[in-house]
């Protein structure tokens, strides 16, 4: 027998290794581009980048606070709901012919659905190695095409949306607060039990008068009795004219009714 055979050498984890590999990045100059080790060079850089747009985003919402609108009312039909910015071109496509009322499964779902599928098989569509824009006319000529429409779409919902009547119907009323005028009804008037009556009044500005779907608070109103008449004889806004179902006379009292919903001084 051969001495030594059937030895086996077996290490000691206890033995201090003194020879440890540096932390040296793999070699990948046959690449383009600059390497650099992930630890510590380039996550230090993309904290230091995600610090700066933190600060910068929390800095914003300081100086402009997200626009706040009152209590969402379903038995407001007349409210015209818009989505976020990011959301807008999707938005203005569904106002267009074929892709909204009976088309609308395209413009929901079809045209979305293929815009990801074209995403998630760039990948398989455009194998080279070539990074430079102008060598990949392709995925280049798809990208330019998505952005191109989403800036379109984008720019044509804020051009022709009505601005002043979003901002107008979405004004937080004393009501949502909780502030109502200091006015006292007498609900034993001839002007208030005429009210109550109409169901087109209660309808639109409540049983309380303080407002609702969109129609104003008639508490603490300062039109006269003749402005009031006028106004409900013709319409003013939104609300329409020959909505009131009763006599000329019914009309006078209940004029005179709102007109004396005066704020106490």
């Amino acid at each position: 027998m051969h001495r030594g055979k059937g030895m086996k050498f077996v290490g000691d984890s206890r033995v201090k290794m003194n020879d440890r590999m540096p932390n040296i990045p793999k070699d990948y100059s046959e690449y383009p581009g600059k390497t650099e080790a992930f630890w510590p060079d380039f996550l230090l850089k993309e904290w230091m980048v995600g610090a700066v747009f933190l600060i910068g985003y929390l800095l914003l919402t300081v100086a402009h606070p997200s626009p706040l609108e009152g209590p969402a009312d379903p038995t407001n039909a007349s409210y015209i709901p818009l989505p976020d910015w990011y959301f807008l071109f999707l938005y203005q496509l569904l106002k267009y012919t074929y892709v909204s009322g009976p088309y609308n499964v395209i413009g929901a779902v079809i045209i979305p659905g293929l815009a990801v599928a074209a995403l998630a098989l760039a990948p398989f569509l455009d194998k080279g190695p070539e990074r430079r824009p102008s060598k990949r006319p392709l995925p280049t000529a798809f990208m330019l095409l998505t952005l191109a429409s989403m800036v379109y779409l984008t720019w044509e919902s804020v051009a022709h949306h009505d601005w002043e009547a979003a901002k107008a119907q979405g004004v937080i009323t004393d009501k949502d607060l909780g502030l109502l005028p200091d006015v006292e009804i007498d609900e034993t008037s001839p002007g208030y039990e005429i009210f109550q009556s109409q169901a087109s009044c209660i309808g639109c500005h409540g049983g309380d008068l303080a407002g609702g779907t969109g129609a104003p608070m008639l508490l603490g109103n300062e039109l006269t009795a003749e402005e009031v008449a006028e106004v409900i004889k013709n319409g003013r806004g939104a609300m329409p004219a020959g909505v009131f179902e009763g006599t000329d006379e019914e009309l006078q009292i209940l004029a005179e009714f709102i007109a004396s919903l005066k704020e106490k001084e």
